[in-house]
């Protein structure tokens, strides 16, 4: 590899290790096989710069890595409800499996109030989530998904992604399980009632 990527990946390890906030320029070097401080502000620019390219690539293997685990859930003769609850049980392990990658995430959230380049990365990986969820659960292929699908299918299943996420990596005994999931969607289907035909 080059300073550059040897720079990257240094990034990358600190951000695992250490955060956003408690990673230093020293640390990253030292992480990258001792590449010059000065190594970054040719490549990068800033530390920050630097930081968030990290972070980008840590939330697009975030981003492969949950389209694998979502791609086969449940079983052939299971039901609806019983595959769904299989594959929030399958998104919940991955949150013990790749811990640091959520983790990154979320601190990239945070980082992007700062950046504007982060945030646009940001927002283009939440609508293809939005999209590829509605596609997911509505059994078609991503391209036949209508805006509106995205919009409320796959955007409510963003959500509860993020807040089951949130709520595992702060408490992971108390946090909902696939289960949970499934019979607080039921009792709230029953509190918004049917919809208007």
């Amino acid at each position: 590899m080059g300073n550059r990527e040897d720079l990257l990946a240094g990034a990358r390890r600190c951000l695992e290790e250490k955060g956003w906030a408690r990673t230093t320029v020293r640390d990253i070097t030292a992480a990258s096989g001792g590449v010059s401080m000065a190594a970054i502000g040719y490549h990068f620019g800033s530390r920050e710069a630097l930081l968030n390219a990290a972070l980008i690539d840590a939330i697009d293997e975030w981003g492969t890595h949950t389209g694998r685990a979502l791609a086969a859930f449940g079983t052939e003769k299971a039901t609806p409800a019983q595959r769904y609850e299989a594959m929030w049980d399958r998104i919940i392990e991955s949150f013990a499996t790749h811990r640091t990658l959520w983790l990154a995430s979320v601190e990239a959230l945070a980082q992007a109030e700062h950046s504007e380049d982060l945030r646009r990365h940001l927002a283009g990986g939440q609508a293809e989530g939005r999209r590829g969820l509605a596609a997911l659960l509505g059994g078609v292929e991503e391209d036949a998904v209508t805006d509106g699908a995205a919009r409320t299918l796959g955007a409510v299943q963003m959500a509860l992604l993020s807040g089951l996420m949130t709520q595992w990596l702060t408490d992971p005994d108390r946090a909902p399980t696939g289960a949970d999931v499934v019979a607080g969607l039921r009792a709230l289907a029953r509190v918004v009632g049917p919809g208007r035909s």
